[in-house]
């Protein structure tokens, strides 16, 4: 059994939950950021919702493995990038956050697709309309030397499967 093996296997989910909120902070977004979004996103629908509740469903999505797979994997892709330590063509392509690229969105797509098809349509809606931090993010990664390419796609599927996991809940 190799050395990473071993190491993943102490890994649990608790620890990479911290790791992952740490490395989101470090790249600038809070949960609360998200559960901002996610507010926004189901309010209209459950009129008593509360920013508290949103931001639990949003800690809940962060807990589960497959999102803090897509996380780690998409923050590390964009790292790298910035770092210049992709090759050519993709790392052009990353930092320039190109249109046709799709695979930011397919990454995200292992964030929501955990809560069926009210995931993909949360997420495409946020996607398209770019609400609060994804703006944000967005526009620092047209800034030269930055690459948010997957980060902010990440925020929206995080924020998109909150509100799914909310809606599941209501639902009855």
């Amino acid at each position: 059994m190799s050395q990473y093996v071993k190491e993943e296997n102490r890994l649990n989910d608790i620890k990479k939950y911290d790791i992952v909120v740490e490395r989101l902070e470090n790249r600038g977004v809070v949960l609360e950021d998200i559960a901002q979004i996610t507010l926004d996103l189901q309010k209209k629908y459950i009129p008593n919702l509360s920013f508290e509740f949103c931001l639990e469903h949003v800690k809940k999505v962060v807990r589960k493995r497959e999102v803090q797979n897509a996380i780690l994997t998409g923050l590390e892709l964009d790292i790298l990038a910035e770092k210049g330590l992709i090759s050519e063509p993709l790392s052009s392509m990353l930092l320039n956050d190109y249109g046709l690229y799709g695979i930011d969105e397919i990454l995200a797509f292992a964030i929501v697709n955990v809560y069926g098809s009210i995931g993909f349509t949360n997420f495409g809606y946020v996607d398209k309309l770019k609400p609060g931090i994804i703006d944000v993010l967005d526009k620092a990664g047209k800034q030269p030397g930055v690459c948010n390419t997957f980060l902010d796609d990440i925020v929206g599927a995080i924020a998109a499967a909150a509100a799914s996991s909310i809606a599941h809940r209501f639902a009855d």
